[in-house]
C-alpha cells in the first residue's frame, strides 16, 4: 500500500525522522543508531562539496535538510507536493517549532516538538508546495539542488532528471538520494530506472554532471516503539559541468 503523505500519522513519523533526538528515535531497543540523522547527513554532504549561494531542496518533506543547507547557503527554497509537510515546515520556520506525537503503540503517544535547528537562520529558508514534475517556470537556477528519496516516488523520474541541467548553475552542486524502492503506486513499471538503477542514473546525468561521490547511507524511520523502517539510500554528489 502506498504511503499517504497527507496523513497525520505519516506527518508525525517524518517530523520525528527529521527533528527527533537520537534518544527519541532509537528508543529502548537495539536498533541501528547509524540510521539516525539522515536528513542532516545529506545536507552536510552538499555543504562539504561547496554548496553556497542559492539552494533548492526538492521533495523537502518537513524541512530539516533545507534548514541545514541554510548553514552555508544564503537562500534555500524547499518544495514538496505534500500540503501537510509544507505547512509543518513553514510553521517551524515562522514560529520556531511545531508540536507532534511520538507513537508508542496504538493510541498511546507522547508529545514532542520539532524546532528550528540551533544556529540556523530560518529567515534564509522558505517553503512552498509544488510538483517536482512540473516546477514553476520562474523558479530560476541554483548553486545547489538537493533531492532526497524523491526519484523513486515520481511518475516519470527521467522528466525531472532531464530538467536538472537547467536548475543547477555551471560548477554547482547536485545531491541525489534514492533507495530505488520502486512501487507501481507511484511510478509505472515502464518508467522505473533499471535494471541497474544507479547505472541508469549515471547515463542520464552525464555529460551534464560529473560524479564526485556516491555512497549508501542508512536511514531509520520510527513508526512505533517496536516498529521501524531501516533503509539504505544511495546518495550521490555531482558537479555541474560548464557548457
Amino acid at each position: 500500500m502506498a504511503t499517504d503523505y497527507e496523513s497525520q500519522r505519516v506527518l508525525n513519523e517524518y517530523l520525528l525522522f527529521h527533528y527527533g533526538s537520537q534518544a527519541d528515535v532509537l528508543g529502548d531497543f537495539p536498533v541501528p543508531a547509524e540510521g539516525w540523522g539522515f536528513p542532516v547527513r545529506t545536507a552536510e554532504m552538499a555543504l562539504a562539496h561547496g554548496a553556497c549561494g542559492r539552494a533548492l531542496d526538492l521533495g523537502c518533506s518537513v524541512g530539516r535538510s533545507a534548514f541545514e543547507l541554510a548553514r552555508g547557503c544564503d537562500e534555500v527554497v524547499g518544495i514538496d507536493c505534500s500540503e501537510v509537510f509544507v505547512d509543518a515546515a513553514d510553521l517551524i520556520a515562522r514560529e520556531g517549532q511545531v508540536p507532534y506525537d511520538v507513537v508508542v503503540e496504538g493510541e498511546h503517544a507522547r508529545s514532542a516538538s520539532a524546532r528550528v535547528p540551533e544556529g540556523v537562520d530560518p529567515g534564509r529558508v522558505r517553503f512552498e508546495r509544488g510538483d517536482a514534475m512540473a516546477l514553476r517556470d520562474n523558479l530560476g537556477s541554483f548553486d545547489c539542488v538537493h533531492a532526497a528519496n524523491l526519484i523513486c516516488r515520481l511518475p516519470d523520474p527521467q522528466r525531472l532528471l532531464k530538467r536538472l541541467p537547467e536548475l543547477v548553475v555551471d560548477d554547482g552542486v547536485l545531491v541525489l538520494a534514492t533507495p530505488f524502492t520502486w512501487l507501481e503506486e507511484f511510478t509505472p513499471r515502464g518508467k522505473w530506472l533499471g535494471p541497474d538503477g544507479f547505472g541508469a542514473l549515471e547515463k542520464l546525468l552525464e555529460p551534464s554532471f560529473e560524479l564526485l561521490k556516491a555512497k549508501d547511507e542508512p536511514m531509520l524511520i520510527r513508526e512505533t516503539a517496536r516498529k521501524y523502517q531501516f533503509t539504505f539510500s544511495k546518495v550521490s554528489v555531482w558537479r555541474r559541468v560548464a557548457g
